[in-house]
């Protein structure tokens, strides 16, 4: 019976990304990455052809999981309540919960790191960051909408960019959060975030 390769493949995988986040792609090698994940040069070239095929796969990975938290928590919000305004509410604590339990700094985004060294990946994995920042947009702004057709907002409101404003609070928090190694940073800037949207959507006579 052949063997199956999946754990193998996973753990190169996981090596790699763990590298990435740490120290960027460029200084990632191969022999680096064979080395923490304890296993042969040969093997490595059993299940990626090149760095750039592991890259690929990486960032097609990590897309995956990024859409299935997105899946995740909107679901949750929606089970829990049908007010649009307190799904969104949900939605961002549900993560804020999250990152209250972290006890180190999240280790970062393979978007940001891939971003940061841009010219070393092609159209193609770029593509896949780009569609999923879309998807995260489009879906969060679809919400927003709604959210403003029950709940006038305060001040004018480009439900896009409201969106994209999760997205650079997540994104920002990580930065300062490693930097500064202090783990409670995410979920103090999530719920800066959520209060935001409280404010911004409360109804007048509040």
């Amino acid at each position: 019976m052949p063997r199956d390769g999946t754990a193998t493949r996973e753990k190169i995988m996981d090596s790699a990304e763990a590298l990435i986040l740490e120290q960027g792609f460029s200084a990632s090698s191969v022999d680096r990455i064979i080395e923490r994940a304890g296993i042969t040069k040969g093997s490595f070239f059993y299940h990626f052809e090149s760095k750039a095929a592991l890259a690929h796969a990486l960032v097609e990975r990590f897309a995956c999981l990024d859409r299935g938290h997105l899946d995740t928590g909107l679901a949750r919000a929606d089970k829990l309540t049908p007010d649009p305004l307190q799904q969104m509410l949900v939605f961002v604590g549900l993560f804020q919960e999250e990152a209250e339990a972290m006890t180190e700094p999240y280790p970062g985004c393979l978007y940001a790191s891939y971003i940061y060294e841009g010219g070393l990946f092609d159209e193609v994995t770029h593509k896949v960051i780009k569609d999923s920042m879309l998807e995260w947009r489009g879906r969060l702004a679809d919400r927003f909408r709604q959210i403003a057709e029950r709940y006038p907002p305060r001040a004018p409101v480009d439900p896009e960019s409201l969106a994209d404003m999760l997205t650079v609070v997540f994104e920002g928090a990580f930065i300062m959060a490693k930097s500064l190694k202090e783990p409670a940073l995410l979920a103090k800037q999530l719920g800066h975030y959520r209060t935001y949207l409280e404010l911004l959507f409360a109804p007048s006579d509040a």
